[in-house]
């Protein structure tokens, strides 16, 4: 969420971001990794949480899909209840409501419990303008309060501040003659100011987590109580809530309950969880009534509004790609898991009032797509969101989606006539010139390999960087790919058959853009190795899987790749030839987004006969087969690379490896070889395919990537070979370290 005003945000992207990495960044890593390492504890100690998650996605799929149904429900049961539901169209509808209470009411002060729906509606200003006094009771959002600032995560607003940053803000806001300095300190402090204001309120404000159709239940999951306070204090109860908070049934509560502690911080559980189904029974307490008994059978009335908010929820639930935002909870584990939120937090990757990657969604649904555009480029669609999420929203789709919008709505009339006709793709015209440049790169590649090395030289040239950068974005600092002249398709051909006699499988290498035009060694490399392992292969031309333009939002022309790979490879995996893959990000493709491209039998023959190299080989060592790991280069023996490799590695593996859980087949192939591997907890390198080249994220890219160099320079790693398994890591790696690093099928790689 930007704190900037309009004209900021039309400032460079990368100052603002620099600014951010040196001001906030670190804080805001220092809490938020925290909550994604308990995230990974909590779900490995929960012997149900796949079936958790299933069942929530489930049920909220359900109550979207049942939505107008179970909001006539909820009106029904809440007015027999005695309360009052008014379903507001928009934020400005949900804004009149609520004035229209508090002026039935006479109410002068309002306390309010964390409500992510009133940021978006806008209501603290609303109220304040109209001279209502209001305060936040959640701890971090009355920090933000006071010093006028913005939250910068979906769930816990101020990860951006630190301790000592909020004891400075409390001693000199209140004065105090005797500072505050620890966090009780500060707790107790923030506790007596609340209770006051809570005390002498009117009326209460609070959300909801989730309201049930069948009771007309709040459900109130929160770490402090004050919301609770809140809402049975004042006598006037307003509940703000989206339309999506509905599910149909009390019972239906369980699976959230047990997932959204573990998966927003890594808790247990959440320290309250609050049902309440309003109006409350209990009496108001007169607390300016000290004399009189609290307790004393008044015949005092409490009240109850719940005020539905659409604001374009009905228009999400009607569009099949936004649609999945609605089944988010708020839990933040999106932005807990995501290596770029952990560095500049929500203050840049967010918008009007959401941030981390499911806020591309809630942004676009609820404000519309100029609150998107300046942030939507930090998701770069390495997917630990995915498996970070309860409820398994695929949110990296939804950034691609929302991307190819706004590269739609882009400016015909900005049409690019540098790369007319040099780009082959499907898209628009308009579309940012850094954006086409990198989705099509297998075109870039084709051409700079056809005049390598004379190609390599040109761009390299001190004034074409230059060039590069001012009219594509490229940062300078950023070493580009060296093209080779022979690709692996040429080399391939060219080669003399490998004699295989009795071959145990055959398969087709696939030549991604990498291997095929610049890291030609590492493909040899892998021909090689499953030439020894008794695998008939080919290698032969295939179209480029479109993760290039599927990363730009340029879906049309993914469509296309997808199509192009479908029917190329068709009649290899119709021989029942096995598709070998070496960069995994093209797996990624295979065996997830293709889903959305091809017809449900083309895809799943693909996906089910694509294997990743490493799970490949380590199949073929656990086959009963005869193949003989003696065969690989272990580490007492010379290698292709040209001397013995080094019997210690430091490996790092690629982010859709991990989201695929694949890395462990690199890890067991090496070890049983010989190698004693140290692998790295580092989830990103930065490096993200074309996002670490752009001069808009270079530096945040390298901010990523410290954490990786911290790892693979400390004592226990800093002598060790360096080996990872994707091409951008490699690239991120060789910038980071003095030494270089290369990819693990080189190292076991026995040479002809």
């Amino acid at each position: 969420m930007s704190t900037e005003g309009s004209g900021d945000r039309d400032n460079d992207k990368a100052a603002r971001i620099r600014r951010l990495l040196e001001t906030t960044g670190s804080t805001v890593g220092e809490t938020v990794r925290p909550f994604n390492e308990g995230r990974y504890r909590r779900y490995e100690e929960m012997q149900e949480t796949e079936a958790y998650r299933t069942a929530a996605r489930e049920i909220k799929a359900d109550a979207i899909e049942r939505l107008p149904e179970l909001l006539e429900q909820v009106e029904e049961v809440v007015t027999e209840n005695g309360g009052t539901v008014y379903v507001a169209d928009d934020a400005a509808d949900a804004r009149h409501y609520i004035r229209g209470v508090l002026e039935e009411e006479n109410a002068e002060s309002v306390v309010k419990g964390k409500s992510m729906t009133t940021e978006e509606i806008k209501l603290n200003d609303d109220l304040k303008s109209t001279g209502v006094d209001v305060w936040e009771t959640d701890l971090a959002e009355f920090v933000l309060q006071i010093a006028e600032d913005e939250p910068s995560h979906i769930a816990s607003p101020a990860v951006h501040k630190s301790r000592e940053e909020i004891a400075s803000l409390f001693n000199n806001h209140f004065d105090l003659e005797d500072p505050l300095h620890t966090a009780e300190e500060l707790t107790a402090f923030a506790r007596e100011q609340l209770t006051d204001h809570i005390l002498g309120a009117d009326v209460g404000i609070t959300g909801a987590n989730f309201v049930t159709a069948d009771t007309g239940t709040l459900a109130l999951v929160t770490n402090e109580g004050n919301a609770r306070k809140s809402l049975t204090v004042p006598d006037t109860h307003i509940a703000v809530a989206g339309v999506e908070k509905i599910v149909p049934s009390i019972t239906d509560l369980s699976p959230f309950f047990n997932l959204i502690g573990p998966a927003g911080a890594g808790q247990d559980i959440t320290a309250y969880l609050s049902l309440l189904t309003p109006p409350l029974d209990e009496p108001v307490v007169h607390f300016d009534r000290p004399n009189e008994e609290a307790f004393d059978g008044s015949s005092d009335k409490r009240s109850f509004h719940l005020v539905l908010v659409d604001n374009g929820r009905f228009e999400m639930r009607n569009d099949e790609e936004l649609r999945e935002t609605l089944y988010c909870i708020r839990c933040g584990a999106c932005a807990n898991s995501c290596a770029n939120f952990q560095q500049v937090g929500g203050h840049a990757f967010g918008g009007e009032t959401y941030s981390g990657g499911i806020a591309t969604g809630w942004e676009a649904g609820v404000h519309g797509a100029d609150s998107v555009a300046e942030f939507n480029d930090l998701c770069t669609g390495c997917s630990r969101c995915v498996e970070a999420c309860p409820v398994n929203i695929d949110i990296p789709w939804i950034n691609t989606v929302v991307r190819d919008r706004l590269n739609h709505g882009a400016d015909p009339s900005a049409f690019d006539h540098l790369v007319s006709g040099l780009m082959p793709d499907d898209e628009s015209t308009g579309l940012d010139r850094s954006k086409r440049l990198f989705g099509n790169f297998e075109t870039l590649a084709t051409l700079g390999s056809l005049t390598a090395p004379l190609s390599n030289h040109v761009v390299n040239f001190d004034p074409a960087r230059t060039v590069l950068e001012r009219v594509a974005g490229i940062d300078s600092r950023r070493d580009l790919p060296r093209f080779r002249r022979e690709t692996l398709v040429d080399w391939f051909d060219a080669r003399e058959p490998a004699r295989i006699e009795d071959p145990i499988r055959e398969a087709i290498l696939y030549p991604d853009i990498y291997t095929n035009y610049v890291h030609v060694e590492r493909g040899k490399a892998a021909v090689r190795v499953l030439e020894a392992l008794r695998v008939r292969v080919r290698v032969p031309e295939v179209s480029s899987s479109g993760r290039a333009p599927l990363s730009q939002g340029m879906i049309e022309t993914t469509r296309e790749h997808a199509e192009s790979v479908s029917t190329e490879l068709e009649g290899h995996l119709e021989a029942s030839r096995d598709v070998v893959v070496i960069e995994p990000s093209d797996l990624a493709m295979f065996r997830g987004e293709y889903e959305r491209f091809l017809s449900a039998d083309a895809f799943e023959q693909l996906s089910e006969h694509s294997y990743e190299l490493f799970e490949y080989i380590f199949g073929l060592l656990e086959s009963d087969t005869g193949t003989g790991i003696e065969t690989l280069a272990g580490p007492s023996e010379e290698c292709a690379m040209g001397a013995p490799a080094s019997p210690d590695l430091a490996y790092h593996s690629h982010c859709q490896q991990r989201t695929l859980d694949l890395e462990a087949y690199t890890i067991a192939v090496l070890e049983r070889l010989g190698y004693d591997v140290i692998t790295s907890d580092v989830e990103c390198c930065g490096m993200a395919g074309s996002f670490g080249y752009k001069s808009e994220f270079y530096e945040l890219s390298m901010a990523v990537g410290e954490n990786l160099k911290e790892q693979f320079i400390a004592d226990e790693t800093t002598d060790r070979t360096v080996v990872a398994s994707g091409t951008s890591c490699l690239e991120q790696l060789d910038s980071l370290l003095e030494r270089s690093s290369t990819h693990p099928i080189q190292v076991i790689d026995p040479g002809s």
